[in-house]
């Protein structure tokens, strides 16, 4: 057991930050294998099978890791209206950008978006639809999106709730919640079609749905996070560090091109990845080395949400542009590939930058707040006050969406 117990929100977590690019990177890898861009279709299929279950792994790393650091720094004395605010101004005005982009790419290219498919996507609804053009048809990652709107509305009620476990069932509660999620395939039986995923999708996508996409399923995996953060903080955590908890979810990512696609969504992997989260946490608190602290680290996890908007968008559009069904010798389709990544590293920087980090500053407050904070911090002389972080940039601007 670790001695420390910090008190919530009293240390940032870096390597989370850096990790969240890695994630959002096997979402990106996972989606480039849809591009076919490799002529050899043997070199095509390997590529695929190597990267199938990274997008799934991926997003469900950031639903644990949501429910971790926002249990982490939660603010004493905090109102919900106020929490609400925050997540609003970081997700929203950039989810918006990033579908209105989609919504003038689809129209440039002649592919109709009607406003009943449209208004769900702008206001993140659409993943209560289990309906394909709908749920995946204007920005497919956006779904994960309505999810997190989902979480952050319950969040207020869930950590009170969840802090009144006994520190020493917490562990308990951590094995109950997995225990739940690797039950949910067993429900999604329950519903009509087969398990298969594709094809064919009319068929199979109700199940599919049920575990992917459906926020009540998987809210399990954000109060997983919570469950693993009030561990952490109750100094119950277990002496497992980033090295082996990795090498688990590295054996988690192999399981899962052995196993059905309902389990493969997130049961699997669920637990090594909760297991990752906790220990880069610990690893952070103890301030032990870790490979994800760097500048450029930090940065890139700090713009993963802008290049998780954008990067599907890039593929299809970066991939039409180059030539619509081209594909390239295996060299130069790697080369494609990296130049893919770095133009929605690019595109997710501008993003970021004139749109994120922005609404993070100026939305995060109300007016009142923010002309109480100018006047605190103003120095006695009459100089111009000097440029701090907005609430919610400093602890949450470095957590998930």
């Amino acid at each position: 057991m670790t001695a420390t117990a910090p008190v919530a929100g009293g240390s940032r977590l870096p390597t989370l930050t850096g990790m969240r690019f890695i994630a959002a990177l096997m979402v990106f890898l996972g989606h480039a294998s849809a591009q076919h861009l490799f002529a050899d279709p043997d070199i095509d299929s390997k590529y695929a099978r190597i990267v199938e279950g990274a997008g799934y792994v991926g997003v469900s790393f950031f639903f644990i890791l949501s429910g971790f650091v926002l249990t982490w720094s939660a603010r004493p004395g905090d109102t919900v209206t106020k929490f609400w605010r925050r997540r609003a101004a970081k997700i929203y005005p950039s989810t918006v950008a990033a579908v209105l982009l989609a919504w003038l790419c689809l129209s440039i290219t002649d592919q109709a978006v009607e406003a009943d498919v449209l208004v769900p996507n702008l206001l993140l609804v659409h993943t209560w639809v289990p309906d394909i053009p709908t749920f995946l048809g204007v920005n497919a990652p956006t779904w994960s999106l309505g999810c997190e709107v989902f979480f952050y509305a319950l969040f207020p009620l869930l950590l009170p709730l969840l802090r009144r476990i006994p520190a020493r069932h917490l562990w308990t509660a951590a094995v109950l919640v997995v225990a739940a999620i690797a039950a949910l395939p067993l429900v999604a039986q329950l519903l009509p079609g087969t398990p298969m995923f594709p094809p064919p999708v009319s068929e199979s996508f109700p199940r599919f749905w049920f575990v992917y996409g459906f926020p009540p399923a998987r809210i399990l995996e954000f109060v997983l996070g919570i469950v693993m953060a009030l561990i952490v903080h109750s100094g119950r955590w277990v002496r497992i560090g980033m090295g082996p908890a990795a090498l688990l979810a590295l054996a988690a990512f192999v399981a899962l091109k052995y196993t059905s696609i309902l389990y493969t969504i997130v049961a699997v992997s669920v637990a090594p990845l909760a297991l990752l989260v906790a220990a880069a946490a610990v690893a952070d608190i103890e301030e032990r080395r870790s490979p994800f602290r760097g500048r450029v680290a930090l940065w890139l996890g700090e713009a993963s949400f802008a290049f998780y908007l954008i990067h599907q968008l890039v593929l299809t559009y970066g991939h039409r542009a180059l030539g619509l069904g081209r594909t390239w010798s295996t060299p130069g389709a790697i080369g494609i590939l990296v130049f893919l990544l770095a133009v929605s590293v690019a595109v997710a920087g501008v993003l970021y930058t004139a749109v994120e980090r922005p609404s993070v500053r100026y939305l995060a407050r109300s007016r009142k707040d923010r002309a109480s904070r100018e006047t605190r911090l103003r120095p006695v002389a009459a100089a111009p006050a000097p440029v701090v972080p907005a609430p919610g940039e400093e602890s949450e601007v470095r957590t998930p969406h």
